[in-house]
Parts: C-alpha cells; sequence; structure tokens
C-alpha cells in the first residue's frame, strides 16, 4: 500500500449538517435524521413509545426554534420567488443554464431568489440572482446524505424539519418557479397548488419552466383528473406553463396585474 492510499483510507468523513450545525457521523447515524426520529412509526415496542412520550413534547421547543430562527432571518427579505428544481441537474447542462436565467431574470426584475440551497437546478437559480446582484437565498435540509449549501447562497439557512422549511418558501415569496425536477420538486409543486387552490394563501404565479419537461403532467392533469372530476376545470389554470427566462418573469408579472385588477378599491 502506498503512501497515498494510507493517508487517502485515514481521511474523514465530511460530516453532515443537523440543525445549524456540522457534525461528523457514521452511515447508521446519518440515516436517522431529526425528520426521521419525529415521524418513524415502525419502533413499535412498548419501550419505544415510552421514549416518544418521554421526548416528543420537548421536541415542539426545537420545533418552535426553527420557526423563530426562519422568521428573523428572512424578515427584512423584499419581494422573492421561489425556485424549485432537481439537485441532480448536472452542471453544463442546457437545465442547468436555463436555471442560472431563471434566477438572473427574476434578479433583473427586482425579485430575490429563495431555493433549497442545494446543488444542480437550485445551484443555478441562486447563481444567477448572485450575478443579478440580488438577495440569493439557500434553505437547506437535513438528508441522510451529504448535501452542502451551495456557493451562490447569500443567506443560508440549515433546517431540521421539512415542514418548517417549507413555511418559508411559502411564507416569503411572492410566485413559485419549478424547474425540471423528481419527488421533491413535485412535492413542493402539489403542495402549493393545494394551498393556492383551498385558499389557504392568497392565490400567487406558478410557473413550471420546460414544455417537453412538464407537458406529460399538464396532459395527465387534463386527460385524467379533470376527466375523472378529481379537480376543476379552473384549477388547471393555477399552473403556467413557459419556456424561457423572459416568460418566466411575464408570466409573474401577468398574474400579478389580474389579481391587482380583482382586488376591492
Amino acid at each position: 500500500m502506498t503512501t497515498g492510499d494510507t493517508d487517502d483510507a485515514m481521511m474523514p468523513d465530511e460530516g453532515c449538517y443537523v440543525g445549524p450545525m456540522r457534525i461528523r457521523r457514521s452511515a447508521d447515524q446519518l440515516a436517522m435524521t431529526t425528520d426521521r426520529r419525529l415521524l418513524d412509526a415502525s419502533q413499535r415496542t412498548s419501550e419505544a413509545r415510552a421514549q416518544r412520550a418521554q421526548k416528543d413534547p420537548w421536541r415542539v421547543l426545537r420545533i418552535q426554534s426553527e420557526f423563530v430562527s426562519g422568521f428573523d432571518a428572512l424578515r427584512d427579505l423584499g419581494e422573492a420567488v421561489t425556485v424549485f428544481g432537481s439537485a441532480r441537474t448536472q452542471r453544463g447542462t442546457d437545465t442547468y443554464e436555463l436555471g442560472v436565467g431563471v434566477g438572473e431574470a427574476l434578479g433583473r426584475a427586482g425579485f430575490a431568489v429563495m431555493t433549497g440551497g442545494g446543488p444542480g437546478a437550485m445551484e443555478a437559480a441562486n447563481k444567477g440572482a448572485f450575478q443579478a446582484g440580488v438577495p440569493s437565498i439557500g434553505l437547506g435540509i437535513e438528508l441522510p446524505f451529504e448535501q452542502r449549501l451551495n456557493e451562490w447562497v447569500d443567506i443560508g439557512l440549515n433546517f431540521r424539519y421539512f415542514f418548517a422549511r417549507k413555511t418559508m418558501f411559502v411564507k416569503y415569496a411572492q410566485a413559485f418557479v419549478c424547474l425540471p425536477g423528481g419527488f421533491g420538486t413535485l412535492d413542493e409543486l402539489f403542495e402549493a397548488l393545494t394551498l393556492v387552490q383551498t385558499t389557504k394563501i392568497t392565490r400567487f404565479p406558478i410557473v413550471l419552466v420546460g414544455s417537453d419537461f412538464w407537458s406529460g403532467l399538464m396532459n395527465w392533469i387534463r386527460e385524467v383528473l379533470v376527466a375523472e372530476k378529481m379537480v376543476g376545470a379552473a384549477d388547471v389554470d393555477l399552473l403556467q406553463l413557459v419556456d424561457t427566462p423572459e416568460e418566466v418573469v411575464e408570466a409573474i408579472a401577468r398574474t400579478r396585474r389580474e389579481l391587482d385588477e380583482q382586488a376591492p378599491r
């Protein structure tokens, strides 16, 4: 074995974020995130139930602290747009460059840009915002694998709990923009749709970027959900499908004009 091999073998792992802290953990410890400890019901022993009864009420304080930290960090934020998209998007691809363009166009239009703070499409949007000279915000999450806040984030927070993080995405945004993405992006998209549809939040633009990627989903909503009367035909209009950064900005501006016209005088 060479000296280089020995050095590599002895290199420590990179660690992970647990809320705001960065620590080293074993693979088993990495898998047991704070969210999982809160939600996992697989441990059904009497001992596990007794531990939950003892610990769960105190978890409320930790949950409360995440809301306080988020509200405090973002309280002075002006108008912002939340951008979702895949962490797997590779640098140099068309989708990555589209994300950079979206972030930059939103910045030039006067919006701060808020993402999940990770790599891929999130990094691209943060990069565009940074280049436009507007606040570039990243809201990270504790995961069972390493995901650092990307280098283009100006204001970064790391959350233990998905629901606290999601509240920040909604509370401080004037629009949602979805670049191509996977389950996480779909989760955020449909949660936003549900909040708007049920009037839990004032209707605001939800923009899908990339006709080739999103048109199949749009067709399924129309041809299955609407046809089966699972959603109303008007609900489809909550989504806007565009292809360019300029169209993203125009879709947001158009919806805001419509809402202003509908507002009571």
